[in-house]
């Protein structure tokens, strides 16, 4: 087996995960080595977590065999990185006030893409194997179900292990809640002119190209031979 320099490995790295992963990967490593030579262990354990949390998506695509647009694996990344490391780590939740409900409404969007793009394997990609709204309609509930799992799991956590994460409680649930609806109507939303050949853009080329890049997936799709 051919042994690769350091050199060569963050070349390739770089250009297989674009510049924004990488120079997320590179920010946790460095913050990893200040934390500590500073003996900031709790801030070295997060930064660690984050970053083998980050890479995880990577090793999960690679296993089966999946594509994921440089933007959209790059899209998951940061989230980790702004959930965990910036979050917790640099107290951003406290320091930016509307950092909760960003993060929230992004989850959101890649849910519904997720759930749609799910139930679109299930019918080889055939956009008239089931109504368009059918289809959006199970990514917008996949979405708002992960949504509320997580809200149940801060409320597990604050009652069990004393913690704070729902913060002021009922009215922090209920807007995260609410944020997440609006954010798996525009993932679902973007699914279902995918489906109607209304495309947008954004978001709706995220799913063009995922769909091109995964065709055996979609071993029926009609846009098989376009994109």
């Amino acid at each position: 087996m051919a042994q690769i320099s350091v050199r060569d490995w963050l070349r390739r790295s770089y250009r297989q995960q674009g510049p924004v992963v990488f120079a997320v990967w590179f920010t946790l490593v460095v913050a990893t080595l200040v934390a500590l030579a500073t003996a900031r262990w709790s801030m070295a354990f997060v930064a660690v977590t984050t970053l083998v949390v980050s890479m995880l998506p990577a090793l999960f695509i690679n296993r089966f065999s999946v594509k994921l647009p440089v933007n959209f694996f790059a899209a998951i990344v940061v989230f980790i990185f702004a959930t965990i490391f910036l979050g917790e780590a640099m107290d951003f939740y406290e320091r930016v006030w509307w950092w909760d409900i960003a993060l929230h409404g992004g989850s959101a969007i890649g849910f519904g893409l997720v759930g749609f793009l799910f139930m679109l394997m299930l019918f080889h990609g055939d956009r008239y194997a089931a109504p368009p709204i059918a289809v959006s309609f199970f990514g917008f509930c996949f979405a708002v179900s992960i949504g509320a799992m997580w809200e149940i799991f801060e409320f597990g956590m604050d009652q069990v292990f004393g913690l704070n994460m729902q913060k002021s409680g009922l009215v922090d649930t209920m807007s995260d809640l609410m944020v997440d609806v609006l954010g798996a109507s525009l993932g679902a939303g973007a699914g279902f002119f995918y489906l109607k050949n209304r495309e947008l853009g954004g978001v709706s080329g995220v799913i063009r190209e995922f769909v091109r890049m995964n065709r055996k997936l979609f071993s029926k799709n009609d846009d098989s031979s376009g994109a």
